[in-house]
């Protein structure tokens, strides 16, 4: 209950939708309520009596009454249906806006196919519930109300009768509720895996196909959708049971009417119409019950995805703005590491007591073995993620004092995988900065040595890129990225292992792309290649999370038995084996 009174929280803005809604249900639901007492009338006043002038007012009642039905019905479904979609796109913006603000270590820990399902999958489980569930709730519940009331009416003795059933009802909605809740976890739970395991296959299918893995992963896929499969079907066995359960027990209920008002008429308590009536309105009671009982089971199968979405809405944001957190102002580019400590899980440190500081304009280079921690200092400096120890200066104001969005803003990264949008490549240069100019797109494009294979393509700036931009070659993709980074204009620059997956040719193009970018900027290189940080001002050397050597190129290869040197001495020799 709790669950479902905080998705119907969401309807607070469609209110005036949502009672004009109920007023057409209630109104389509007293058409129903109408005809027993017609037939009452008919059995009691017009056959008995031959009333010919009341048969007359009887039929141009019904078709009255039903016209006012068929306009109402018209009305519930329209109006539930706008307040149920309203709901369903707040909800999964408010989802979507829920992911854009978790930390990088969210992603980290989730598949992309799971995270994928809780925007899709369990947002659509809970249109069903908020549309035609809460209908049929709403309807099948006047009905229900509506017939109690006339039972009352007709013989209240018979009526409470009848209720000796109702307990036994209640607990077997409570019993199978609760059941049916738990295996419609555990079909979300399957479908997420499936979405999971089909981006996956989609996103890797080279590799896939390099591996002749194909035979592997679609056994992959039949497991999860044979799991699948089973999760829906012990479902569908609750649900098949909860129907002809409920009714048996509805069945009793009607058989012990017939026998107790059959003597009611035999003795004259009670009339042969009204007895005729009161066992409509019984089952009218069975119906809305047996089909409520379906809604609940409905109801209960779409809360568990209302779980899996709302335990995203409520994860703690683990790098958060401080209460008041200000602005940074336009930075000059010193910043300062002061005793950073860090860990991605408890007990496994990954930087230990890092401390070294770059002036404005400097380029420092980040080098070591992998695992040493070089890509781990790169995602402190925007806030990624939050260090356990120490602190991080931007001209002097901690990085944990300001905005993120202030922060982030000034900080520019171009990654060794460049991540590009299946749009235009001259959307993916204005992503760095939305309100440029196309003047100031194409002179970062020939800034970042873009601009004439861009326009050897058939559209140009306009053409549009493939999935990741995957119809462009490394190089190219690389050079946009910078373009994206030129056109952002940040004062820190972040190049995280930029040049490590292209060909000697790609990598000197881009090489002078990346060195007029990093005029003027504070610079940090993260390089595999150690020929590519000759020229860095200051080259910090990792080893196991700890700087063990810091100085320039020649300082740190006159060091002989240090491991930059060690490191150099290994690629020269690869180089020369080539």
């Amino acid at each position: 209950m709790t669950l479902y009174l905080r998705i119907l929280s969401y309807i607070k803005p469609y209110i005036g939708r949502l009672i004009a809604a109920a007023i057409c249900t209630a109104l389509a639901a007293a058409g129903n309520l109408y005809v027993p007492w017609i037939i009452k009338d008919v059995i009691d006043q017009v056959l008995t009596d031959k009333n010919a002038t009341l048969l007359n007012a009887i039929a141009i009642g019904i078709v009255v009454i039903f016209f006012i039905r068929g306009v109402c019905f018209y009305g519930q479904n329209y109006l539930m249906s706008y307040v149920g979609e309203r709901v369903i796109i707040d909800i999964r913006g408010a989802v979507y806006q829920k992911l854009q603000r978790l930390s990088v270590s969210f992603y980290d820990k989730n598949k992309t196919g799971t995270i994928m399902s809780y925007v899709t999958n369990d947002v659509s489980a809970l249109q069903s519930a908020m549309v035609q569930n809460t209908i049929d709730m709403i309807t099948e519940g006047c009905v229900l109300i509506g017939s109690i009331a006339a039972m009352f009416y007709l013989d209240w003795k018979l009526t409470l009768f009848t209720f000796c059933t109702f307990p036994a009802v209640l607990w077997l909605m409570d019993f199978f509720g609760k059941r049916i809740r738990r295996s419609g976890r555990k079909i979300q739970e399957c479908t997420a895996e499936i979405t999971s395991v089909l981006q996956e296959t989609i996103a890797s299918s080279r590799v896939i196909k390099s591996f002749v893995r194909e035979e592997y992963e679609i056994e992959r896929f039949r497991e999860q959708n044979i799991a699948n499969f089973r999760a829906n079907m012990k479902n569908a066995q609750l649900m098949a049971l909860l129907t002809p359960v409920i009714e048996l027990v509805a069945a009793i209920g009607v058989t012990a009417i017939i026998w107790y008002g059959g003597h009611g008429v035999i003795n004259g308590d009670l009339t042969a119409g009204s007895l005729v009536a009161f066992l409509v309105y019984a089952v009218n009671i069975s119906n809305p019950v047996k089909r409520l009982t379906r809604v609940i089971g409905n109801i209960q199968k779409a809360l568990a995805a209302a779980q899996r979405v709302f335990d995203i809405l409520d994860m703690p944001e683990e790098v958060q703005e401080i209460e008041g957190a200000k602005p940074l102002p336009p930075i000059e580019g010193h910043v300062e590491f002061q005793n950073i400590t860090f860990a991605y899980e408890p007990g496994e440190t990954v930087l230990d007591d890092i401390t070294f500081t770059a002036q404005p304009g400097d380029v420092i280079a980040i080098v070591g073995p992998s695992g040493a921690g070089k890509s781990t200092i790169a995602n402190l400096l925007p806030r990624f993620y939050d260090v356990q120890a120490g602190k991080i200066l931007i001209d002097g104001v901690n990085i944990k004092d300001v905005t993120l969005a202030s922060l982030r803003e000034q900080v520019g990264i171009v990654p060794q995988e460049t991540i590009l949008f299946n749009d235009t490549l001259y959307n993916n240069i204005l992503y760095g900065r939305l309100e440029a100019t196309v003047e100031e797109v194409e002179a970062a494009a020939k800034a970042a040595n873009a601009h004439n294979f861009i326009m050897e393509l058939p559209g140009g700036y306009e053409t549009r890129l493939g999935d990741r931009g995957m119809n462009l070659s490394g190089g190219q993709r690389q050079r946009i990225a910078i373009a994206r980074a030129i056109l952002k204009n940040p004062r820190i620059l972040v190049l995280d292992e930029a040049t490590s997956a292209l060909d000697t040719e790609s990598e000197r193009i881009v090489q002078e792309a990346l060195d007029r970018l990093m005029v003027g900027r504070t610079s940090f290189v993260i390089a595999h290649r150690l020929s590519t940080v000759k020229n860095a001002d200051r080259i910090l050397v990792l080893q196991k999370g700890k700087i063990v050597e810091i100085g320039n190129h020649d300082a740190l290869l006159a060091n002989a038995d240090g491991l930059y040197a060690h490191l150099y001495s290994i690629q020269y020799r690869e180089k020369e084996a080539k």
